[in-house]
């Protein structure tokens, strides 16, 4: 639950911080927010 709540935050403030960002960068972002939830889990373990 820790490593969603720290990827929930990562998306908030990609979106709060970056407004002006177009699509692919949002696309972008959430993609190295994803590996960075999966390298995580695997360091976590």
């Amino acid at each position: 639950m820790k490593i969603y709540i720290i990827w929930l935050i990562g998306v908030i403030l990609w979106n709060f911080g970056y407004p002006e960002a177009v699509p692919i960068l949002d696309v972008l972002a959430a993609i190295l927010l994803s590996l960075l939830s999966f390298g995580l889990k695997k360091y976590s373990n």
